[in-house]
């Protein structure tokens, strides 16, 4: 049983998760049951001149963890779970991602085909990875302080170098990013201020934070070269936690993305403000469905990666609608 219409009793939200979620075996289950995921793998592989089916399938891990090579590879089996759950009749009211799971979003409402989404997350993941020497910029999730101290730390660490949130996940779980030693800094006054938790991230570079302006000046040239259409749905944008349909505003916004905070609860506040009641995580792993339990307990949360998942949440459906 499908969702068909508006007059649906219930309406669903896909979200896509972003980078981190990579695991080696992701997809496979998919592809070995779905002509059109075959399909999926197969066109990645020649777009990209690599094979980032058997890297996703099997690894090496160290490969499949390089940035360049992770954000291909979570959106190539976020759109095969989406076509999994689309064979089954089920499409979305709305749509968002978190991060680089917004391009999965845009494509899944018709905004930005596949074959362009491919190389341009690629390209993204690069500019990213070169925008600050490694060792040079830090991560790190504070856990069990409210936004507001979060934000104060943040400021009273600014004498160390820049650091800023960067994401805001859920009540309770904010991930800070700038300059090592700020980040230290901001994770030793969280800790004084109560925090339950301040876990440095193991990442590559300081993603979100003003650090990373240079890398969206490269992807604005990138973006200025590829079409982005009016999305067929709406598409909850990182920046703001609005939907954007002008296609000139949505290349800003995925622009400014790269260094500003995602706003991920707000995002999903937004999706609910407008009706959304179930969140069916498309892609690898389960950390969004993680996020939704803590942002509200009003929702229904499900994932899809493998045929286990897709069957349970299936099931799930059934049982909701």
């Amino acid at each position: 049983m499908g969702i068909l219409g508006e007059s649906a009793m219930k309406k669903i939200a896909f979200i896509f998760p972003g980078q981190g979620a990579q695991y080696v075996g992701m997809g496979k289950e998919l592809y070995d049951e779905f002509d059109s995921v075959k399909d999926i793998f197969h066109n990645a592989n020649d777009i990209l001149k690599q094979d980032i089916a058997e890297l996703c399938f099997n690894g090496p891990e160290e490969e499949l963890m390089k940035t360049e090579n992770t954000q291909p590879a979570i959106l190539l089996v976020s759109i095969a779970a989406m076509t999994a759950l689309k064979e089954h009749g089920y499409t979305p009211h709305m749509v968002g991602g978190l991060s680089l799971g917004e391009y999965s979003a845009l494509v899944a409402a018709q905004a930005l085909s596949l074959e362009d989404a491919i190389p341009l997350v690629r390209k993204r993941g690069q500019y990213m990875q070169e925008a600050v020497p490694l060792g040079v910029g830090a991560m790190a999730a504070i856990i069990g302080l409210s936004t507001e101290k979060v934000e104060e730390c943040c400021q009273l660490a600014e004498d160390r170098g820049i650091i800023t949130p960067a994401n805001y996940n859920c009540p309770g779980q904010i991930v800070v990013s700038g300059h090592k030693e700020a980040v230290e800094k901001a994770c030793a006054l969280a800790k004084e201020m109560g925090a339950r938790r301040a876990v440095m991230l193991s990442v590559s570079a300081p993603f979100h934070s003003p650090l990373l302006e240079p890398a969206g000046t490269r992807l604005k040239e990138k973006l200025e070269k590829i079409q982005i259409k009016s999305p067929k749905l709406p598409v909850v944008a990182n920046v703001h936690a609005k939907p954007e349909d002008d296609p000139a505003r949505i290349k800003e916004n995925l622009v400014c993305q790269v260094s500003s905070p995602v706003r991920w609860e707000e995002s999903v506040r937004y999706m609910m403000s407008q009706g959304i009641n179930i969140f069916i995580e498309v892609g690898p792993g389960k950390a969004l469905n993680g996020f939704l339990r803590k942002i509200s307990r009003d929702i229904k949360g499900y994932n899809v990666q493998d045929m286990a998942s897709l069957e349970k949440t299936l099931q799930g459906l059934e049982d909701a609608i």
